[in-house]
């Protein structure tokens, strides 16, 4: 298994770690995501990568890896995701580029 999907492994047992410890957090939180990133004038897609763009500005593995995934699941290419990164890494300068390109590791291996 691949140090990415191990890292998925280990986000769902702590993501249920935190839902069992934190429920009535967690179900708020769930349900907050639930509205904002359901489709509406933009697609599910597309606030997929706007939320990727802001985990490699404010440097959040997992946010990243998530988000990647995510957007992967919903169909986005490898040059979407580069892009998304470049703005990224516009927005967040040098910082962002280590992040930009775990992003696009990620990406590359949930592509193949």
């Amino acid at each position: 298994m691949s140090k990415l999907k191990e890292s998925f492994v280990m986000r769902d047992e702590e993501n249920q770690l935190l839902d069992n410890t934190c429920p009535e957090v967690m179900d708020a939180f769930g349900k907050v995501h639930g509205a904002v990133m359901r489709d509406g004038v933009l697609s599910r897609k597309n606030k997929s990568l706007m939320a990727l763009g802001i985990a490699v500005c404010v440097r959040c593995d997992g946010c990243m890896f998530s988000h990647v995934e995510t957007a992967v699941l919903l169909g986005a290419s490898m040059n979407e995701i580069a892009e998304t990164v470049e703005v990224a890494i516009l927005m967040g300068g040098g910082p962002s580029t280590v992040f930009g390109r775990r992003a696009l590791k990620a990406a590359e291996e949930l592509l193949s």
